[in-house]
């Protein structure tokens, strides 16, 4: 890396920085703070649910996927770009209308007025949240790493420490303000560099057609749409058989579309009209941006299988440093901090809104709620910051050590906990006006449950033919209809307060 470079780079991060202090001016109140004051525009908000979803995974992990399954794994950039769109349009129209009237800061507000039950799944559903995105983040903070290792030539370490004090410090100083902010600028420079990147590199591998025959001459099942079903698959990485994808389907699509650094986007929009539209346009944006880089992954690994370019040893992850090794070989250096600056604005967008969900809902819905209900806006504001600051240390000594195995089977876990705890309350409660707090409660602490012992059983047992968070999620699912149909109902006041009902808008009359 040059001096020119390194300059680029360092703008780039000190810009960030500056995004936050320029946010902090716009504080006032805990919810400008949590919410954005309720006030971003189209635009700022679409790309904030694209960028939340949007981590390291969707730059590195999914060259990576791509490099190593080949076109079976191609179905991810449907179901990902999906969780975007139903995340906006099935729960966000509803949730936000209602917030609108009720002042929701968080959705576990929603879900406390819904079901009748200020402490109980109020309290349950922040703790999962927040042993999610903990866990999620030490994912994030790994692949910051990565990029910043390799770009500046410094230990993982120091690498690890940088990265995790810029997204602190504009997170820390000017909440989803900042966030809502640097969202923009950071879906925008990743769509702009994925539409750069990958058509160059899959010219450099040798256009479409030759990659295609590369990876027919490793596996010819890597250029079709799914790997054989069978259990177990004749290879590691030929597990996405349709029996697999169908699960995988869930994961992704409701999973991360139910996630609590997700959801909570839909409360921050200024006007209910952004829902017509923000759902299509996100889907859209984040399937371009997919579809690139896993195609990416493809041609990286033709270029591996021709000699031009070789992957990272040492290490226990070569495959998700194929997006970066392909631009390496196509871009001259100077174009060293185009390639840093996609992944790392892919990385942060997730991280900071992370941080900020575990803020809010230890200050929010446990302390306000639990401590202290007369807690002032000040009060709730610096805890939100203090708790972003412990999540911080916490995270930073889990990922300390780099464990990328392990590490992966939780981050697919913490996904998997998403679709088992939070898929079938939020749907329930939105749409079926049966479903009782005690069904609710229960769905989420059996989905727990299940989820985790199914992945446990997965990883360290015996494999199954689909991902483990199916099973949970069907029993989440069977659970909460069973226990809320032997419960009594929730009163029809409070489902007309919370619009409950097989709709998702009414029609004025």
């Amino acid at each position: 890396m040059d001096f020119v470079t390194l300059i680029i780079v360092v703008v780039y991060l000190v810009g960030l920085v500056g995004i936050g202090a320029l946010a902090s001016k716009k504080i006032k109140t805990s919810q400008d703070f949590l919410v954005a004051g309720r006030n971003l525009g189209f635009w700022t908000f679409t790309l904030l649910v694209v960028a939340s979803i949007c981590s390291g995974m969707t730059i590195l992990g999914v060259a990576g996927l791509g490099y190593v399954t080949g076109w079976p794994s191609i179905w991810e950039q449907i179901f990902v770009p999906l969780s975007a769109a139903i995340c906006i349009l099935f729960f966000g129209t509803k949730i936000h209308t209602v917030a609108s009237k009720t002042g929701y800061v968080t959705v576990q507000d929603y879900l406390a007025h819904r079901f009748d039950s200020p402490r109980g799944i109020r309290g349950t559903s922040a703790l999962i949240g927040i042993i999610i995105s903990l866990i999620y983040l030490v994912g994030q903070y790994i692949s910051i790493s990565m990029v910043l290792s390799w770009l500046f030539k410094i230990p993982y370490s120091t690498a690890l420490v940088i990265g995790a004090v810029i997204v602190m410090g504009y997170t820390i100083m000017g909440g989803l303000y900042a966030i809502g902010m640097a969202s923009l600028v950071q879906g925008i420079m990743i769509l702009l560099g994925a539409l750069v990147v990958g058509p160059a590199v899959i010219h450099g591998a040798g256009g479409l057609t030759h990659i295609n025959t590369v990876l027919a001459e490793i596996d010819v099942n890597m250029t079709h749409l799914w790997y054989p079903q069978m259990h177990p698959p004749y290879a590691g990485y030929a597990f996405l058989t349709p029996e697999y994808l169908f699960s995988f389907f869930f994961l992704l699509a409701f999973g991360l579309g139910a996630a609590p650094h997700v959801v909570n986007n839909v409360l921050a929009a200024r006007d209910i009209k952004y829902f017509k539209w923000a759902p299509l346009a996100a889907f859209v944006i984040y399937v371009v941006i997919m579809y690139l880089t896993k195609i990416t992954g493809f041609a990286a690994r033709s270029m591996v299988h021709d000699g031009l370019i070789t992957l990272p040893t040492g290490v226990s992850n070569p495959s998700d440093y194929s997006f970066i090794a392909a631009s390496e070989y196509i871009f001259p250096s100077i174009f060293a901090p185009l390639v840093a600056v996609i992944v790392l604005s892919a990385v942060m967008s997730t991280t900071d809104r992370l941080m900020l969900t575990i803020g809010s809902y230890v200050s929010w819905d446990i302390y306000k709620q639990f401590v202290n209900k007369q807690a002032s806006e000040a009060a709730i504001t610096a805890l939100s910051r203090a708790a972003i600051l412990v999540a911080t240390v916490v995270t930073l000594y889990l990922a300390w050590s780099n464990p990328p195995d392990l590490l992966a089977w939780l981050i697919w876990m913490a996904i998997g906990v998403m679709l088992a705890c939070f898929v079938a309350p939020l749907f329930a409660g939105l749409y079926w006006r049966r479903a009782t707090r005690e069904g609710a409660l229960a769905s989420m602490i059996v989905g727990l449950v299940a989820v985790s012992a199914f992945s446990y059983y997965a990883k360290f047992v015996s494999s199954l033919p689909m991902h483990p968070s199916i099973y949970g999620f069907a029993i989440s699912v069977a659970t909460l209809i069973v226990v809320s149909l032997l419960t009594k109902k929730t009163p029809e006041k409070i489902l007309d307060e919370t619009m409950t009902g097989l709709y998702i808008r009414k029609r004025d009359h």
